[in-house]
């Protein structure tokens, strides 16, 4: 929730009948009440310096006034939460090293901590007075204006009341209509008390926010998005492969058999020929459905893992590949596949583009890295924009944190290095 909900808010029917106003208030009320402290304690701490200073004892105590905008920052994100639900990001550069020295150098050099200390100043001197005066008009004044018959039973005796001592009251049905006119008021102030903590909590969060800290937070968020977006995307992959495999290719299979018990049961002739010819076509429709499915999400690589997918992409190169992969375990399931996609469509490019007459692929795990290469001798001067389909798989590859480089100069060879960050699983079959 970001402070613009208070203007959202505010333009709806109801507002002073909500809690806003009260929040409000409260955001007002803990603000001049914070900001009057603040103005006593960085004020008694200037004084303090400046009367040490002349013995040099105050000039460490300068630090300390530097660094007096922190905890005002500190206490002001926390009293935010009363206008804005969401956090506000407090994040700072770490101490380059362990120690109180480290610590204070990267204080003083964070550009934040200059910042906070100009807020803390404008909060003491400025704002929280602008605080209470709004609280004072949008809620003190109209409440006072509405207890004129309590003030006139109690202080007045019954016979008089004051109504912000400024005009006197002396019979009931005067009373009772000014109390009309103070809760008509109140309603009324609750706006002023609401575009007053609206604009106070923006001013607050523009000034004290970390321009650094949000965006680093936005950041985070979407890298996590868009693995959450491949590990949905790999899973709806393997969904479709599996239905495939189960459904449609097991349905194929049967129909071939029937066609050629149906063959075996029909003499030669006009029909015979036929049922030969539906055989032979529900054949071809097999094989180009399970290179479909093979295509879509090996069932290889589900079962046995990346060393054999990338043996069994290797077998179906026309080019003779070698394979040296040692992999003691299995990587998570989002970098297996990028992993063996990036091996079969470099092994693609291979036999398609390459001109070469041996490839190889290898790879292993090392310092918590999986690191694949695919060599060629090819002719060379690959060209990833010009359609070769890496670029996609560049992209997939940088969702998980990877890295894909490509070296192919004029006349070979070609070498195609990936890497993925993540750690190896026991070494276990999932075809269960």
């Amino acid at each position: 929730m970001h402070p613009h909900t208070v203007w959202r808010a505010l333009s709806r029917p109801g507002f002073a009948l909500s809690a806003w106003p009260w929040r409000c208030a409260a955001y007002l009320l803990s603000g001049a009440v914070t900001g009057a402290a603040a103005l006593v304690g960085i004020a008694a701490l200037a004084t303090v310096c400046g009367a040490l200073a002349l013995v040099l004892v105050g000039l460490p105590l300068l630090v300390l006034l530097a660094l007096s905008g922190i905890p005002v920052a500190w206490v002001e994100r926390r009293r935010l939460r009363l206008m804005d639900r969401g956090p506000v990001s407090g994040r700072r550069r770490p101490p380059a090293a362990p120690g109180l020295r480290a610590w204070l150098t990267t204080r003083l050099r964070d550009p934040a901590t200059w910042r906070e200390l100009g807020y803390a100043l404008l909060f003491a001197v400025l704002l929280w007075p602008v605080d209470a005066a709004a609280l004072t008009a949008g809620l003190l004044l109209p409440l006072s204006v509405a207890a004129t018959p309590l003030l006139m039973a109690t202080a007045g005796d019954g016979q008089e009341a004051k109504v912000l001592k400024q005009w006197t009251v002396t019979t009931w049905p005067a009373a009772f209509g000014v109390a009309v006119l103070g809760l008509l008021l109140l309603g009324a102030g609750a706006y002023v008390l609401g575009v007053a903590a609206g604009a106070r909590a923006g001013l607050a969060r523009l000034l004290i926010a970390s321009r650094e800290g949000e965006l680093g937070a936005e950041v985070v968020e979407l890298a996590r998005s868009r693995v959450r977006l491949v590990d949905a995307f790999e899973a709806e992959r393997r969904r479709i492969e599996r239905d495939l495999h189960d459904g449609a290719q097991q349905r194929l299979v049967a129909l071939s058999m029937t066609l050629g018990l149906a063959r075996l049961d029909v003499p030669p002739g006009p029909l015979a020929d036929l049922l030969a010819k539906a055989h032979a076509q529900a054949g071809e429709a097999l094989a180009e459905l399970r290179e479909l499915v093979h295509g879509i999400h090996p069932g290889v690589l589900t079962d046995y893992g990346l060393q054999a997918a990338v043996a069994d992409a290797a077998d179906r190169c026309a080019v003779p590949v070698d394979v040296d992969l040692d992999l003691p375990g299995r990587p998570p399931r989002a970098v297996e596949s990028a992993a063996y996609f990036v091996v079969r469509e470099a092994l693609a490019n291979v036999d398609r583009h390459s001109g070469a007459g041996r490839a190889r692929v290898s790879g292993g795990h090392r310092d918590g890295r999986l690191f694949l290469q695919v060599r060629d001798d090819g002719r060379g001067g690959a060209d990833p924009s010009a359609g070769s389909g890496l670029t996609g798989l560049a992209d997939r590859v940088s969702v998980l944190d990877g890295r894909l480089a490509l070296t192919s100069p004029p006349g070979g060879p070609t070498l195609l290095r990936v890497e993925f960050p993540c750690e190896l699983t026991e070494a276990a079959d999932r075809s269960g």
